[in-house]
């Protein structure tokens, strides 16, 4: 297997995507926040300091996905279709989950649009709940589902 952000001369290059063809992609990428009982239940009151902290984290995360390419420095700028996520409350962890959805048309996937987004939105989660809970831990960041261009669709089940 080829590494195709290396160039002949062993240095970094961004891959030219000039001649792919357009395509719909779409991919989805989730994690997961452990914290405290006690954290948890404030965030789910939703009467801490910072305001509403489910929402920040899903506004945080679409921004995520839309600074992708200023972040991963051989990611292109592209345009973004839509961005979807959904926040699940774990009471179990406890904790949340973030799922985030990302879809363009265009000559390059967006995985890493989606992965950038979870990231993001978990952190953004971490950043308002941090001074109740500094242990929180981020989680299992991982690529579920992807489609579109010339690998296909891929699903983390069939690859696990």
């Amino acid at each position: 297997m080829k590494l195709t952000h290396i160039n002949e001369n062993g240095n970094p290059k961004m891959v030219n995507v000039g001649a792919k063809n357009i395509t719909e992609r779409l991919a989805i990428a989730s994690g997961r926040i452990k914290m405290s009982k006690a954290t948890f239940e404030l965030a789910m009151s939703g009467q801490g300091k910072k305001g509403p902290v489910e929402q920040i984290a899903i506004i945080s995360a679409i921004m995520g996905a839309k600074k992708t390419s200023e972040l991963i420095a051989m990611a292109h700028p592209i345009l973004i279709s839509g961005t979807d996520a959904e926040l699940i409350a774990l009471p179990h962890l406890p904790g949340f989950e973030l799922r985030v959805k990302v879809s363009t048309s265009g000559q390059t996937g967006v995985e890493m649009e989606a992965l950038s987004a979870v990231s993001i939105g978990l952190l953004n989660l971490y950043d308002m709940l941090k001074a109740a809970e500094k242990g929180m831990e981020i989680l299992d960041i991982c690529l579920e589902y992807k489609s579109g261009g010339k690998s296909g669709e891929w699903r983390r089940e069939q690859n696990s």
